[in-house]
């Protein structure tokens, strides 16, 4: 009797197993490696959001999927402060950070054999990675017009500002893929985790009116508390939009166990009512950027896109192997573009989440 395949099967090597070579040569480097690859934040958690935690943390019981009350309301606050949102009409639901309702997404909604979900051309892995799991079809495109008459597509992704490439899509053009995606029936899911982070460009939410006409109908927005206040190690993410569809996630959400701790629900309360904090990371990210860019630049790279975002899409001009092999020799560490899709295999993806003084290195390296 044959073994059922394994779900792995489905999915590609891990994006960032495929950089251990480099990250050993980056290693060698005297000083060590510089490791700009993850976007891993490595500043602190704000005192406001961790006494919150402690404050929380004698939690024996189980928590509620959709969140206990406070936590909804300080969701669907955040949103309309953030989105342009109206809280009237409006679903919210807590996720155990951003990429497993990535990844989870295309099930949770049904999807399986024989639909499909456009993804953009180059974009987080992540959407693939989902779509795969649903036993589903990816279509890499980022104008409609290209996916065809097709009656299968069940799920649009976008992405605005873009991970990895930072571009900032406008109003209009948002405007268009849901009016487009509600014709035919399709679930438009906007992931918009780097939306506090606009340097050159002001991103939009999909829950903006200007974007979704003022109804919600058939549109999800992912944020993620990760970047914005330092929440990675904490798993804190929210989906908001359509109320309909944000309570079948719950009902799916309930049966599977996917629940967000009462201590983090009690951190995001905290995290998601304190701007300051937000605005003091948002800071020191547009420093480094400013000082990576200038590094980067002056050593020959170019810059594409780029204006929102917490990281740089670079390009030399030749494959990216050769570019993230030079960099490692320097003793720093970034994505390789083809982690994105065919279209990155020139760019190289580099985090702004970086220590000063690590900033302040690369530019030694690079210009050494």
């Amino acid at each position: 009797m044959s073994r059922p395949t394994p779900l792995s099967a489905r999915l590609p090597e891990f994006t960032w197993d495929t950089l251990d070579a480099a990250a050993s040569l980056a290693a060698a480097y005297p000083g060590g490696p510089i490791n700009l690859s993850m976007g891993t934040p490595v500043d602190p958690v704000p005192p406001v959001i961790r006494q919150a935690l402690a404050d929380a943390s004698d939690a024996p019981g189980y928590p509620l999927t959709a969140g206990t009350v406070g936590l909804r309301q300080a969701m669907s606050a955040w949103v309309a402060r953030s989105c342009g949102a109206g809280v009237d009409g409006l679903g919210v639901l807590p996720t155990i950070g951003s990429k497993e309702l990535v990844a989870w997404l295309p099930t949770l909604l049904g999807i399986g054999p024989g639909d499909v979900v456009v993804i953009p051309s180059v974009c987080y892995p992540t959407y693939d990675d989902g779509v795969r799991l649903a036993g589903a079809t990816s279509v890499r495109a980022d104008s409609l017009t290209s996916v065809g008459p097709t009656s299968r597509v069940r799920l649009v992704w976008v992405n605005s500002p873009a991970n990895p490439t930072g571009q900032v899509l406008p109003a209009a053009h948002l405007r268009k893929v849901v009016d487009w995606a509600r014709e035919r029936g399709a679930v438009v899911a906007s992931d918009e985790c780097y939306l506090p982070l606009g340097w050159t460009a002001e991103p939009v939410s999909v829950l903006s009116p200007e974007v979704c006409g003022g109804s919600y109908e058939g549109i999800l927005a992912v944020h993620s508390l990760s970047k914005r206040s330092n929440l990675a190690g904490y798993r804190a993410g929210l989906v908001a939009g359509d109320p309909a569809l944000v309570a079948e996630l719950l009902k799916v959400r309930k049966h599977a166990g996917m629940i967000v701790p009462a201590p983090v629900q009690a951190a995001m309360v905290a995290a998601l009512g304190d701007q300051a904090h937000a605005d003091e990371q948002r800071e020191r990210y547009r420093a480094r950027r400013e000082t990576l860019a200038a590094a980067f630049t002056a050593a020959g790279f170019t810059i594409e896109h780029s204006e929102a975002g917490l990281y740089l899409w670079l390009t030399r001009g030749e494959d990216c192997w050769q570019t993230v092999d030079w960099l490692a020799r320097r003793g720093i560490l970034v994505a390789a573009g083809a982690f994105y899709g065919p279209g990155g295999n020139q760019h190289v993806r580099v985090a702004l989440t970086a220590s000063d003084a690590h900033v302040a290195a690369v530019t030694n390296r690079l210009s050494g």
